[in-house]
């Protein structure tokens, strides 16, 4: 705090740090950053997702959200069996799931409509994967998604669109962040 017990930002010039504007730039690179936080994906990924986004036909940032949102990890996540990303994303890893009967453990899958997502047989048992499935909540899903408690599968009905994806970051900006 200082003299008149006002919060200043952390670091040795705090005040002067919290005045400055961001640039195009720096705007550019707090909305991708953002997006790699928020899906845990590495610069690579990121850019790769954009480069594919911007050869397919439509608006690239929307194509760009489809892409992150159709990941297998993603869909785990939004599944409700998964807590966090982070812990869908290792459940996947360590083999909990199958994709269309076979078992995965790739996080970055890219699942197209009508696959079906289910967790592997000798893994139903545990009162880990019990629980997570007993504390999915009452919002469930979303639209472009199902789930069947009793069988422990989960269905791709659709592509997810923009306006059913809830992530808030400005895909445009880290589009053009990927052009200049």
């Amino acid at each position: 705090m200082d003299r008149e017990g006002r919060q200043k930002p952390p670091g040795q010039h705090g005040e002067r740090a919290a005045q400055k504007k961001l640039t195009g730039y720096g705007t550019q690179l707090r909305e991708k950053q953002k997006l790699k936080r928020i899906y845990m994906v590495e610069e690579g990924i990121t850019r790769r997702y954009v480069a594919e986004a911007e050869r397919r036909t439509g608006v690239s940032g929307e194509l760009m959200m489809e892409l992150f949102e159709r990941r297998l990890d993603n869909v785990v996540y939004r599944l409700g069996v998964g807590k966090s990303r982070g812990q869908a994303r290792q459940m996947v890893s360590h083999g909990f799931f199958c994709v269309n009967g076979r078992r995965v453990d790739v996080p970055s899958i890219q699942l197209r409509v009508g696959d079906e997502v289910s967790v592997f047989e000798s893994k139903r048992g545990y009162d880990f994967v019990k629980g997570l499935i007993a504390s999915r909540g009452v919002s469930g899903s979303p639209e472009w998604l199902s789930w069947d408690d009793n069988s422990m599968t989960g269905k791709v009905l659709s592509l997810p669109t923009r306006e059913q994806i809830d992530t808030l970051v400005e895909e445009q900006v880290i589009i053009e962040f990927y052009s200049r």
